[in-house]
């Protein structure tokens, strides 16, 4: 099995047209090494040169790259070889798991055709009958979790998390030697993302693959890597065995992303992500009371059943709940649990069963008009797939001033602008406005969204996983800006997500969902220090916590 080398690699983007800045460097003198059967974690924040360095390794970069250095796989240069020899180490020597999967499947083929067509195009000879590469598509779909009848399934009638166990099965079906995987479980609930990441560790362990892996998040790295490297500004700042680096770390900015993420029950980090932020109160010691006549938003009995390759399905179950003003009520799950449809029912983009109640400010969700467009300036929702959400052919501008512009805003829109990004955190705001999607990281991207739909300062905010793609140091200061914008404004939000510490951090409230059905609600502290039902307690076993010395 081949090592990996990265020999002083620098990588920089030639940029021109509207948004010339010359040549930017995203990499910059990184010298790493990946031994056979060896595991690497590299840790940063958005935009810090990861996943570029990631994409080199298979030559995956745009054209506008130029690479420095040089990237080793055994003896052979990546730079040096010619198509046809990149193409036969592609997925059958090395593959990769990108991060977007709703971007990376094609969405008119099922999923299983995809995966056999790396099959048939790679390693025909390992599984040469049509039935021995099924069979094989099958066991794929079963080591990630999925049921075999997924195979005929097409990616857009597969939840975001879904979409990324596919991703995953595609990039192990050869049997590589190495996998680079691109924050491959950040669409992941906890529960399927331990099953992955125990999976990936049993892999690596049993057949001696050799994984590189990319995340902001240093518990994730610490499950299954021995080694993290730790990037900022294209640099390497610090490297060492997981355990010190999750730990005892040297740098400054490690001990940043490794305090980032809280850990359930340490009072410390209630209602206090970490951030820049200067908070006017202690939040920690604030504690929300909900009144029946403060009721923003409810639902009761919601049912909601869709049909699906001539099945009915009942995505919700007889829901009740309700969002006050100024509180914030965190909806988790499983990815299926029907989190998402339900958010969409109560924004009114999905339409419940007969017999269905759902109300905002105590009257039923408006259908057209006047009150349409009023109820869409006040119920705003932040979409989990940011590369979906954005126009790839509209500035940052026109994308957060367009909500704007449908609603009328009859102030200054630049300004507007401005502080939406600003609040968003992409600063100095003038350096996006004109960029465009393809020229932002994931968590720029996700930011972009977030600052569109605070533009026109809505009175509930529905996100589905706001800061599932955000970097450590991006994630606390979108948090705190929810905390912020709840006390200053009296702001109302529903937040769906799989993340149990972002609960812990800034929800008043928390609801479990589990197979379209509440199975558990009320405060934070009740719901995630005593459960009372079994889902419950299996999604505290399920996140990732880093284990610290004593």
């Amino acid at each position: 099995m081949p090592d990996l080398v990265f020999d002083d690699v620098s990588i920089t983007y030639r940029t021109s047209g509207r948004n010339d800045r010359g040549d930017v460097a995203a990499v910059r003198h990184v010298t790493l090494d990946l031994p056979a059967g060896g595991t690497l974690g590299i840790a940063g924040e958005s935009g810090s040169g990861k996943s570029t360095l990631a994409m080199s390794v298979l030559r995956l970069l745009p054209k506008s790259a130029r690479i420095g250095g040089r990237v080793l796989i055994g003896d052979a240069d990546v730079a040096t070889l010619s198509f046809g020899e990149l193409r036969a180490v592609r997925w059958a020597e090395a593959s990769i798991i990108f991060q977007g999967a709703m971007h990376s499947l094609n969405p008119v083929r099922t999923v299983g055709e995809q995966i056999l067509e790396a099959l048939e195009l790679h390693v025909a000879d390992a599984w040469p009958t049509e039935k021995a590469r099924k069979a094989r598509v099958t066991e794929l779909l079963h080591a990630v979790d999925l049921a075999s009848a997924k195979a005929a399934a097409y990616p857009h009638e597969l939840s975001g998390g879904q979409k990324q166990r596919v991703m995953i099965a595609m990039a192990l079906a050869c049997e590589p030697d190495i996998v680079v995987a691109d924050e491959p479980t950040t669409a992941l609930d906890v529960i399927v993302q331990k099953q992955i990441l125990s999976m990936i560790a049993q892999l690596v362990t049993e057949r001696g693959i050799s994984l590189l892996m990319i995340s902001h998040d240093l518990s994730v790295l610490a499950t299954v890597c021995e080694r993290i490297a730790v990037m900022r500004g294209g640099e390497v700042v610090e490297v060492g065995d997981a355990l010190t680096i999750c730990t005892d770390p040297s740098h400054p900015y490690t001990r940043q992303l490794a305090a980032a993420f809280p850990e359930i029950g340490d009072p410390a980090s209630r209602m206090n992500p970490v951030s820049t932020r200067t908070r006017e109160v202690a939040d920690a010691e604030q504690r929300f009371v909900a009144g029946e006549s403060d009721v923003v938003m409810e639902a009761r009995g919601l049912t909601v059943t869709y049909r699906s390759r001539g099945t009915w399905l009942r995505a919700v179950r007889n829901v009740d709940l309700a969002v006050h003003r100024g509180e914030i009520v965190a909806l988790v799950g499983q990815s299926g649990s029907g989190k998402s449809t339900l958010a969409r029912t109560l924004v009114g983009l999905q339409q419940p069963d007969a017999g269905s109640i759902v109300r905002f400010r105590g009257t039923d969700l408006p259908r057209r008009g006047a009150k349409l467009r009023a109820f869409r300036n006040d119920v705003q929702m932040v979409l989990q797939d940011p590369s979906a959400a954005l126009n790839p052919k509209l500035s940052v501008y026109e994308s957060v001033a367009e909500g704007l512009r449908v609603q009328r805003y009859r102030g200054d829109e630049r300004q507007r602008v401005v502080e939406a990004l600003t609040d968003a955190e992409l600063t100095p705001p003038e350096h996006f406005m004109n960029a465009i999607p393809q020229e932002l990281s994931g968590g720029q991207r996700q930011r972009v969204v977030i600052a569109g739909a605070l533009a026109v300062g809505p009175e509930l905010l529905v996100a589905d996983e706001p800061v599932a793609s955000l970097d450590a140091s991006a994630r606390g200061e979108i948090l705190a800006l929810l905390l912020s914008l709840r006390k200053r404004l009296g702001l109302s939000a529903l937040v769906i997500t799989h993340d149990l510490g972002l609960a812990w951090n800034i929800a008043d409230t928390v609801a479990v969902m589990y197979e379209g059905e509440i199975v558990e609600q009320g405060p934070t502290e009740e719901v995630l220090l005593d459960p009372q039902h079994e889902y419950t307690r299996t999604l505290l076993a399920a996140a990732p916590v880093i284990e610290r010395r004593s």
